[in-house]
């Protein structure tokens, strides 16, 4: 499987390492923002193709996908253009910056027939996938999803502490973590979905703090807390209330509501029955295995358009508590 990875930063350094563990997979084009970073990323990973050129790297010999970790507001533009171009695409979250968008990449995914997936990571984080065995089960029903996304980001300033070129989103890009995360483990529609944010940053642009309510079908609740302000442990702690137990997972950790670890052996396991422990990684081989099997993906585009109906209903009644669809 060739593939071309769009993208040069953080987040593209984790996908380049995990496909690295990914038999039968290689990267033979890397496409970039910026040349000077581009040409670095591409000899560090050993790629021997870059281009600033999207088109001029997916009309490389025998490409066959790409995955897109650029900036959120040409993620549908370009996956779009990748599926135009006759290449399966794995796209970042989020699919898109509004409704329309999302609507417009699954219309085309479903014009050309090829694999369309979004990188909602948490659906294969092996803490998570704890939870959504049990619960299809019956051994847990969820009752309260409690989630911090919590950030220290006062200047544009990616992971890597270098500058970004476009502004990143507490809601359309962070919070579609969560409001994915909830419905598909739930695995019932989000039927009240409402958000509030603070003051927007000056230079920014956008807000830098946000609170956000949702219920399932069946009453459910989730209750999400985002930031760019906080000084302290950053990242995204996930709390499960179910009915029977509690639980805390943060990335690729679960603990228990007592603070005990939860033994996670088992629960993915690679073709060479070791336990896969990267999100990442293990949401990339869904992606390879979908299009060798000729079947749609967990976190296909079309599964994952709900999400970002959610997110538009919320944006539209911003500070308007109990918007209700």
């Amino acid at each position: 499987m060739r593939v071309v990875l769009a993208g040069e930063g953080a987040i593209a350094r984790k996908h380049a390492a995990a496909l690295a563990r990914i038999d039968g997979v290689e990267i033979v084009s890397v496409a970039g923002g910026l040349a000077v970073d581009t040409a670095a990323f591409a000899q560090e990973f050993g790629v021997g193709h870059w281009s600033l050129d999207l088109a001029e790297c997916l009309a490389q010999d025998g490409v066959d996908a790409a995955i897109l970790t650029t900036p959120t507001q040409i993620h549908a533009s370009q996956a779009i253009q990748v599926l135009e171009a006759g290449k399966h695409v794995l796209v970042e979250i989020p699919m898109s910056d509004s409704l329309a968008d999302a609507q417009a990449l699954v219309a085309a995914q479903e014009k050309s027939g090829l694999t369309a997936m979004v990188c909602h990571t948490r659906r294969f984080n092996p803490s998570h996938q704890w939870i959504n065995q049990r619960v299809a089960t019956g051994e847990l029903t969820l009752q309260h999803l409690v989630v911090n996304t919590f950030f220290f980001r006062r200047e544009n300033k990616n992971a890597l502490g270098k500058p970004r070129t476009w502004t990143d989103h507490l809601l359309w890009h962070h919070s579609c973590h969560t409001v994915d995360l909830f419905q598909y483990q739930t695995g019932v529609p989000t039927v009240s979905a409402w958000a509030q944010q603070g003051p927007v940053h000056p230079d920014l642009g956008i807000s830098m703090d946000m609170s956000i309510g949702l219920r399932s079908e069946n009453d459910q609740l989730c209750t999400l807390s985002l930031s760019f302000n906080n000084e302290g442990p950053l990242g995204t702690f996930f709390r499960y209330i179910c009915d029977n137990g509690t639980y805390i997972a943060r990335y690729d950790e679960l603990i228990d509501g007592n603070d005990q670890p939860v033994d996670l052996s088992g629960v993915v396991v690679g073709p060479d029955g070791q336990d896969l422990t990267d999100g990442i990684e293990i949401q990339n081989r869904e992606f390879f295995a979908a299009i060798a099997e000729g079947r749609e993906p967990n976190a296909s585009v079309a599964q994952c358009l709900p999400v970002m109906a959610s997110i538009d209903q919320m944006e539209r009644g911003l500070n308007t508590v109990g918007v209700s669809s």
